[in-house]
């Protein structure tokens, strides 16, 4: 991707308060106000398909005190149009987090198979904190602000530093009173308070990328309530959240190995070499060159920290060949004065952008704060951008208290992983906002009951790399893998027509019976646009 002690450490004393702990049948309480709403639905708005309908749920902000403040909470749907073969809902998560998922039920109205589209009625919702719902912030951030780190130098570590605890600050000023409450296992609630409202005994769901983690979340807290489950592009409940960050920069070396050779066996169309070692020396030369004498390319500074900062480019070789080829034209045409620099750029260390520095193909990352499996965010202006950051980092930080509160763990960790993962270990593991976020309001969810579900990925997956979806399939007892060997993109499930996985999914969505065994499945290899990358 895409961002409090605990206080439930009795959480057995809770149990008639908070939803997903079970009371005994003789002390159970009624069932409280906010599990027993009607939704009132009306359409969405005019230029949007008449069947497509919203309303709002009120949920608690704290469900441990559920009389107190509530939240908005936007649901839409489409319903099925074929009662005789509908079995209930299919609740819908495109990721994040941050990622509104309100137009969800549309996307899938128009990709789905008519034969599953039949069986579910289509609910999309914005988590909270998102979109419609009670949406939070973090103040005004700047374009640096909204990244998720920057590359490791120990000269310039101090403002990494204050970076980090700014956006901190500003969250906490902004949202503080909320932010606490913006976690996974809430979130989950939220989605059995929408099952209760629609009148539902039991909810099937089908999650993208963060989607997954929330939906296994939900398994192991409403097992008794979980239906049909597709689990695309896999979040490791191990490694939420610092490990996932670190996982771009561990699993991007094999994509970069692959792309050498890829780009080798092509030497005559890109010219970056005849075998792979010379493919990998002449990137690290660029590399090298561009932290020596900063060049422009396309109107903006390269510097070896801005070509390493895209680590999913790789996972794509022929648009990280067209890039990396136009790069490297850019670099040759750039003056060389001899004990100098580019004339109009300035040296080494200079305009550093911070840890918000983007790489040359700011559309390449499929993912990220607010931005879905489909590689797009649903809102992209400024005030959803400070959105979704401010919602990633209270998922991210509030979810888990794993994360490390000492800066100087944070600068250890990245000159280490500067050296064993050098072209992304840094950046992943340098310091972020969460050393300085409250402690979590409640622990992580253990993965210990069994989850029949349904789990999905691409082998070349640049934001949930196949070793992270293997860890959820893993983590979920009971599950089956559906592997597209070859698939490239964040999300494998209607990520085109001829996607493999598209077979065994729609079978489960249809009938509700998992694979005997799991599925491996061959995706056609991708026809390359002529244009690549685009012309960057």
């Amino acid at each position: 991707m895409k961002r409090l002690a605990p206080l439930l450490a009795t959480a057995g004393l809770l149990a008639t308060a908070l939803p997903g702990l079970a009371a005994s049948p003789a002390s159970a309480a009624p069932t409280p106000a906010y599990m027993r709403q009607t939704p009132a639905w009306h359409r969405c708005s005019p230029d949007r398909p008449a069947e497509y309908e919203c309303a709002t749920l009120k949920v608690p902000l704290d469900y441990r005190r559920p009389e107190g403040r509530t939240l908005n909470l936007a649901i839409s749907r489409m319903k099925s149009e074929n009662p005789a073969q509908r079995r209930g809902v299919l609740l819908l998560n495109p990721g994040g987090p941050g990622a509104s998922g309100l137009y969800r039920p549309i996307r899938a109205n128009a990709e789905m198979p008519k034969d599953v589209r039949d069986r579910y009625d289509l609910v999309g919702f914005d988590p909270r904190g998102v979109g419609e719902s009670s949406p939070i912030g973090c103040g005004e951030l700047t374009e640096v602000e909204v990244g998720v780190g920057g590359a490791y130098r120990p000269e310039t570590f101090a403002s990494d530093v204050s970076w980090a605890r700014g956006i901190a600050d500003k969250c906490r000023a902004n949202s503080g009173d909320v932010i606490p409450y913006i976690t996974t296992r809430n979130t989950a609630r939220d989605m059995d308070v929408i099952r209760a409202a629609l009148g539902e005994r039991t909810v099937s769901y089908l999650g993208y990328s963060y989607g997954t983690y929330l939906g296994a979340v939900y398994s192991q807290m409403f097992p008794e309530r979980t239906d049909r489950f597709v689990l695309d592009s896999g979040i490791d409940p191990g490694r939420v959240w610092r490990g996932m960050i670190q996982a771009w920069g561990t699993e991007a070396e094999p994509a970069f190995e692959r792309w050498t050779r890829w780009a080798a066996e092509r030497s005559d169309t890109y010219g970056l070499g005849a075998t792979p070692e010379a493919v990998s020396a002449g990137f690290w030369a660029l590399v090298a060159r561009a932290d020596r004498d900063p060049f422009m390319h396309y109107g903006e500074k390269v510097t070896g920290d801005y070509i390493r900062a895209e680590p999913s480019l790789f996972f794509d070789p022929h648009g990280a060949s067209v890039v990396v080829k136009s790069i490297k034209a850019s670099a040759d045409k750039a003056p060389q004065p001899p004990g100098g620099t580019t004339p109009g750029v300035s040296g080494k260390g200079a305009d550093r952008k911070g840890p918000g520095t983007q790489s040359p193909l700011r559309g390449v990352r499929a993912g990220g704060p607010g931005v879905d499996a489909g590689g797009a965010s649903e809102g992209s202006d400024t005030s959803s951008a400070n959105n979704a950051t401010a919602v990633y980092w209270a998922v991210v930080c509030g979810d888990t208290d794993n994360w490390p509160r000492d800066p100087e763990q944070y600068a250890r960790d990245a000159a280490r992983d500067k050296v064993k993962h050098p072209l992304y270990g840094d950046f992943a593991s340098n310091i972020k906002p969460c050393a300085f976020w409250q402690r979590p309001l409640e622990p992580a969810t253990p993965m210990k009951t069994r989850a029949d579900v349904l789990t999905v990925q691409n082998e070349w997956d640049p934001m949930t790399p196949l070793a992270t979806g293997q860890g959820l399939h893993r983590a979920l007892k009971g599950s089956r893998m559906v592997l597209a060997l070859g698939g490239e993109g964040h999300g494998a499930y209607l990520s085109n027509p001829t996607a493999c996985a598209n077979i065994p999914v729609n079978a489960y969505l249809s009938t509700g019976r998992l694979p005997a065994k799991d599925v491996t499945c061959h995706n056609p290899p991708p026809t390359p646009d002529p244009e690549g990358a685009g012309a960057r």
